[in-house]
This record gives structure tokens, sequence and C-alpha cells, in this order.
């Protein structure tokens, strides 16, 4: 058995829209933050550094530079031929309309690339650029808009320092779905102040809004972060892996069968991560994760 048995998952879904498999490729479009550049703040979120998130992004080569690269290394890794222009560093609509359109077109322009993953924060997505990416939907190409949520609770938001609320989320949500975008939603597990209780709550949240994905992360304690400081002052204990995986399991049972999960678990780089270790073992994870729901008998869909 394997994770895609008990789980819809990204990979089954794409596969299933083009008859063979296809990959996201990171990209790095050079854009930067509001909670960084002042606008909203200058130190980013508490758990923030992007390395850790995207290790292998290069924002000085251009877009076409990147996919080049990056789709060398997956077709020899997966054999995929077919690939999603997955910009994830920062915040990938926070520009003006003119810049996104130049790195979106230039991957699209690339002949294997069928769409874009549109990493972003729900307090920047304005309606000139919602309406950027529906167009290309509009003429073909496969769009996700992916919200980086993480809590529906203000209060974790502001200790985490996020720089917005579950409100400026819902009016995201509202305004994708009006133009008829896909919309999935990055959720992370074992925030500081938070249980598995906040975390379905925030899974209900997102579900009575509306949502087509989902992506679940263990937060996890990387160099160069405040969090490292908590973490070293002992102010923040990390999730063990298996309450984590229990949580993971909790949310996907109660997940309706339709929404893909594009994700399941996080890692990070053993040179940047600092807690918790297992966080570097993504493999290991996916099986627990897989082994918890047929241990249960149980899958995605199944409590809901």
């Amino acid at each position: 058995m394997v994770l895609s048995d008990y789980v819809n998952t990204l990979g089954q879904a794409l596969k299933a829209r083009y008859g063979q498999r296809v990959h996201k490729l990171a990209i790095d479009g050079g854009l930067t933050c509001p909670n960084r550049d002042g606008t909203k703040g200058r130190a980013g979120c508490t758990f923030c550094n992007n390395a850790s998130f995207s290790p292998n992004a290069h924002s000085a080569l251009s877009v076409s530079t990147q996919i080049q690269a990056g789709r060398g290394v997956v077709r020899k890794r997966t054999g995929a031929r077919r690939f999603i222009a997955y910009f994830q560093t920062y915040t990938n609509t926070y520009a003006d309309e003119a810049h996104l359109r130049s790195l979106y077109e230039a991957a699209l322009a690339e002949p294997d690339v069928v769409g874009l993953a549109i990493g972003t924060r729900p307090d920047c997505v304005p309606a000139s650029v919602l309406d950027l990416l529906a167009s290309y939907q509009t003429q073909g190409w496969l769009v996700w808009l992916e919200l980086g949520l993480q809590s529906s609770f203000d209060e974790t938001l502001r200790r985490i320092n996020r720089g917005h609320g579950f409100g400026e989320y819902r009016d995201a949500v509202a305004a994708a779905h009006q133009r008829g975008l896909a919309v999935c939603t990055h959720l992370i597990i074992g925030l500081p102040g938070e249980g598995p209780l906040h975390a379905r709550t925030t899974l209900e949240r997102v579900l009575a809004l509306g949502v087509e994905g989902l992506k679940l992360h263990p937060l996890h304690v990387v160099k160069g972060t405040r969090l490292a400081g908590d973490l070293r002052r002992r102010a923040y204990q990390p999730i063990t892996r298996e309450a984590y995986v229990r949580t993971a399991a909790d949310l996907i049972e109660r997940t309706p069968a339709q929404v893909v999960f594009h994700r399941v678990t996080g890692t990070a780089s053993r040179r940047v991560l600092r807690a918790p270790a297992w966080c570097a073992e993504k493999w290991s994870v996916l099986n627990a994760i897989e082994a918890e729901l047929r241990h249960r008998r149980s899958r995605q869909g199944t409590r809901v």
C-alpha cells in the first residue's frame, strides 16, 4: 500500500488529468515580502528562512534557466516530462502586474510547462493579479493559487508575527473563487501555543469557506529565525513525529475526498535544520502517515 491509496494526492490528480506524471519545479522570482521590506515589518514570520523551504532557489537566474536546471534533475529522478512552474520563494504576487506578467509568461513559454502554482500571502492578492491568473486559466493552463494561512487563530498569527489575520484569508479565498481560481491553503501543525484541537478547528474553518487543495507542514526550526532563538531559550518545544503523524491523519480523515493534498509533510535541509530532527526525513514521515491511516482502517474523507 502507498499513501495515495488513502489520500487524494496532487500527483495522482495530475496524472489523471494529463495521463502522465507531472512534477512541480520550484522557481525563485526574486521577489520579497511585505513582512520583510518594511511595509508591514522587517523581521518576517518567526519561523521564516526561505532557504529552508526553497534550498535550490536561485533568484539571480532567469526563470527559463531555473526551469532548464530543474527539469534535468526531476527527469532523472522521477521520469516526469511535463511540469508546473511553482513560484515558491517569498510572496509571488507582491510586485506590479507588468513584472509579474513577465515572470509568469516566461514560465508558460516553456513547451513542457502545463501551468502555474503561485505561492503568496492572503493579504497580497489584488484584483488585477487575480484577473491575470484567471486569464491564464481561461487560455487552458492549470493555475493554483497557494495561500499561506498557517492558522485560523489571529492570536497565533500575531504570535508568529504573520502580519495578517484570518479575515484577509477569507477575503482572498472569496476573490479567487469569484474568478474560478483553485486555492491551495498551507497549514502548519505544531505552532506555538497550538495543539490538535487548534489544527482541527483551523481545518474546519478553511473547509467551510471552500478550498480545492491543502498543504500540511510540521513547524520546524531553522537557523537564522527568531524561532531558533526561542528554541535555544527553551521557550518553544517542537512537535514530536508521533504527534504530527496523529494530527495529520486526523486532518486527512476530516477532509472531503475531492480536496487535493499537495503535501502532507514538509522537510528542511540538515544544513539549516535545528529541530525537530525528524523533519529531515521526508519518506519516513510519509510512510508513518500511511501506516497510521492503514492502522485506523481509514482514509481521506472518512470522518467528514
